[in-house]
């Protein structure tokens, strides 16, 4: 039991860096703006973060550094969408290979140098608790920000009026406008903060997770795997974060398969790709509605549990009780459609 108390521990510590750059990039796209810069940004914050915190001594200098260079990055794709009118992704590509060769060209005089880190902090008496105390309650603060993150982006999102124009300006800005939301500056917001979660996500792998810096970055490739987790996540905070656990989960157990055994390495590798490819062709095909046939009728407190995280049968009074409730609710759970006005850009005219 504490074995699997320890690798419990280590899967969530090690998705930490996954969970906040998701979630920011979930606020980000869910109120119409795409930052495919997030390969980038997370490794030029990650750079940025060590470099300061070495600098001044100071890991919470070194976060804030990297927040603001997450955030300078995505507010650039914004501007050049609202401003200018240029195509979100394809400014977000070319910003994700500039940062990211930036980052190891201004890196390169402090690889494998000690610097500050956040130390583990036990919750008192909670750390305690059996099985659970190792899992969820001894960890650094940058882990215990992820699950308050998590909560209070849920809360956001879908109980408040905050959370209902954020989502009315990702789905349909002009009706957003006609109720009186100030669109793009709705944009410039969310995504500022989404770009300033995914500096945090940057300093949290050279401050905490895998401390300090390294040519070629150990975090070369999650950007992409951040943009992935999104999408199997259907851009709900919830489902986003489950992906990042999951993902971090066959990262671990494909290292063990490794350790444990002669199979190639190349191989291991790939099985958490292959494994969140075949995911994300699943929630984005007709398969879940082939899955949903089989999905047992009297399971009614799976439609209450989700419909606490807003998620309900569409075209459903909440007096329903046909027996296709639970299935309508658990595909729009699974499924992954995109915000309405994704990618778009607004005007007034």
């Amino acid at each position: 039991m504490d074995e699997l108390s320890r690798i419990l521990g280590s899967v969530v510590a090690n998705a930490t860096p996954l969970v906040i750059a998701s979630i920011g990039e979930t606020i980000t796209e869910r109120v119409g703006v795409i930052n495919l810069s997030l390969d980038g940004s997370i490794t030029l914050a990650a750079m940025l973060s060590f470099v300061v915190a070495y600098s001044t001594g100071s890991a919470a200098a070194g976060l804030l550094a990297g927040m603001l260079a997450g955030m300078l990055i995505a507010l650039l794709i914004v501007v050049a969408s609202i401003e200018l009118r240029q195509d979100q992704v394809a400014v977000g590509f070319v910003l994700t290979m500039l940062a990211a060769d930036l980052a190891q060209f201004l890196g390169q005089n402090y690889t494998r140098r000690p610097g500050p880190t956040f130390p583990t902090v036990p919750v008192p008496l909670l750390a305690e608790v059996p099985f659970l105390g190792n899992f969820l309650f001894n960890h650094n603060i940058l882990i215990y920000f992820s699950f308050l993150l998590l909560f209070a982006t849920w809360y956001v999102m879908y109980r408040t009026r905050w959370g209902l124009a954020l989502r009315a300006v990702g789905e349909r800005p002009a009706t957003a406008f006609a109720r009186g939301t100030n669109v793009n500056r709705t944009r410039y917001l969310y995504a500022a903060l989404g770009g300033a979660l995914v500096g945090l996500a940057g300093a949290s792998y050279s401050l905490a997770i895998k401390a300090g810096w390294a040519n070629p970055p150990v975090m070369r490739g999650d950007g992409w795997i951040a943009l992935a987790i999104v999408i199997f996540g259907g851009w709900h905070p919830v489902r986003v974060a489950f992906g990042a656990y999951l993902f971090a989960g066959l990262r671990i157990l494909a290292s063990t398969i490794q350790q444990t055994t002669d199979f190639p390495l190349v191989l291991v590798n790939a099985v958490p790709w292959v494994l969140m490819i075949l995911t994300l062709l699943m929630v984005s095909s007709g398969a879940v509605d082939w899955l949903m046939r089989f999905t047992p009728r009297r399971l009614r407190w799976v439609v209450r549990l989700l419909a606490l995280f807003g998620v309900r049968g569409q075209e459903e009074t909440a007096a329903s009780r046909t027996p296709g409730r639970l299935r309508r609710v658990l595909r729009n759970f699974l499924r992954s459609d995109p915000p309405g006005a994704l990618g778009s850009t607004f005007s007034r005219e």
